[in-house]
């Protein structure tokens, strides 16, 4: 039968199912099904699929599409081709559907066509992405979260990488709002920054094993727009945990973007996020980071262009990179108003935390000044100069020394703190050694001195 025949026949049936003689049609479709089937002629085929679920859809019967659908999949021999375009028929029909309980029946109806069949696994993740959605929209975040984390798409070679990424965000995202931040963190390491880098020109449209890479699903971001919420889940997963650092490391990737940078708004607000972060990460070395990792954050802000247009933060990033006391009171007076711009940083409980931190911040960057200039200081001087009452002195001090961000011991009896740590033994020896080396060094230079002097002037040396 060539096409022209075949479509006659299609269109026949499909006529005969308008007269209300569904079960007739669909007989007589499933028997050209069955033949092209066997002759394994994909369009034909394909074709005889596409026109079974027509019929059930113009009949508006949607059990009777679930069931067909089921039982197309199911046929001896089905070919992959035919599956694939009839899968993808059937999520067309998903907003069409007259209510949510329909829609949801269909979705699971596709979920179990596709389940362990690789050629429609990215039609599948598309189809469970929509049911986390439904279940979100109806407050069911745990059900969402559950239902999404089933799929695992960076093992899909023919999805687009934007797709993939955005799946990934999506899984992400619902893991926060969920509270689970362990899964959360676990999702977020599958996505590599230098995944947001677009290498079309150099790499083509070839995915894993050779398989061609399929076009991204309607709206999906680009990678750019992608890279920005990438470093806003990455922020908000740190900001559970005040790691201060790595937030201000995320600004600093969105500010350092393409979409960013073009923007002046954009780029200022993101800056002056930097500015806060940077200060408000602690200068000692922790558990998650080195001191060295905050120097060098702090330094490169400061030595950016782009600070001149800040005058206010630019003051304040000296304020900490100098070896000066800084006053509490005089630092919040200061920086009240540029503190009150930013409510997303010192607005609600975490910006009341934030603030407490900021002042920590600044004890513990006096008393390291403190320690340089100092090797035996009274608690009670130090307390006027760090501007605290003394067993909040103490209390911090302690603190520091716990944290190995100075070596300090505090005489309670005496009411003295030294600082500077013990030397070890080889350490005084050379010590010791290279000052007697200077010593004789410099005897020698002076004899020398002395020696040539008496010859130039003819004085003897030890003469009266």
């Amino acid at each position: 039968m060539d096409t022209d025949n075949l479509d006659a026949e299609i269109a026949a049936l499909k006529a005969l199912a308008l007269e209300g003689r569904v079960q007739e049609a669909l007989e007589g479709l499933l028997n050209l099904e069955k033949q092209k089937r066997l002759a394994e002629d994909v369009a034909s085929t394909t074709a005889c699929c596409s026109a079974v679920l027509d019929v059930c859809f113009q009949g508006r019967d949607w059990k009777l599409l679930n069931e067909q659908i089921v039982l197309l999949s199911k046929r001896r021999g089905q070919l992959k081709q035919a599956v694939q375009n009839f899968v993808r028929q059937a999520i067309g029909y998903l907003d069409k559907t007259p209510d949510k309980a329909t829609k949801v029946e269909l979705i699971k109806t596709l979920q179990a066509v596709t389940e362990g069949k690789i050629y429609v696994e990215i039609e599948r993740a598309r189809l469970t992405k929509k049911l986390a959605a439904i279940k979100e929209a109806e407050g069911k975040v745990d059900e969402a979260a559950e239902i999404l984390q089933e799929v695992a798409v960076e093992t899909f070679g023919a999805m687009a990488k934007s797709e993939k990424v955005a799946f990934i965000l999506e899984q992400a995202r619902l893991c926060l709002d969920k509270g689970d931040y362990v899964r959360a963190q676990i999702l977020a390491k599958k996505i590599s920054p230098k995944a947001f880098v677009d290498r079309r020109g150099t790499t083509g449209d070839i995915g894993i094993e050779g398989t061609t890479i399929e076009a991204p699903d309607e709206g999906i971001p680009s990678l750019e727009q992608l890279k920005l919420e990438y470093y806003l889940t990455m922020i908000r997963y740190h900001a559970h945990f005040n790691n201060y650092l790595e937030i201000c490391r995320a600004f600093k990737a969105m500010y350092e973007s393409e979409a960013v940078s073009n923007d002046v708004e954009k780029w200022k607000s993101l800056l002056k996020k930097i500015c806060w972060f940077v200060v408000l990460a602690p200068s000692h070395s922790t558990e998650g980071a080195s001191s060295s990792d905050q120097l060098t954050l702090l330094n490169s802000t400061h030595q950016d262009k782009n600070l001149i247009e800040l005058p206010a933060h630019k003051q304040m990033l000296k304020q900490f990179m100098n070896k000066e006391l800084m006053n509490w009171s005089v630092f919040e007076n200061e920086y009240h108003e540029v503190m009150a711009e930013e409510p997303e940083i010192f607005g609600g409980e975490l910006g009341m935390q934030r603030l407490k931190d900021l002042r920590l911040r600044v004890t513990e960057h006096n008393i390291l000044v403190v320690a340089h200039y100092y090797t035996r200081i009274t608690m009670t001087r130090l307390s006027e100069l760090l501007d605290l009452p003394a067993d909040e002195t103490e209390k911090e001090l302690s603190n520091m020394v716990v944290q190995k961000a100075v070596y300090a011991k505090i005489d309670r009896p005496a009411g003295v703190a030294r600082f500077g740590s013990p030397q070890r033994p080889d350490h005084v020896l050379n010590r010791w050694s290279t000052s007697i080396a200077r010593l004789l060094d410099l005897v020698e230079k002076s004899c020398q001195q002395i020696q040539k002097e008496s010859m130039q002037y003819k004085v003897p040396i030890g003469s009266a």
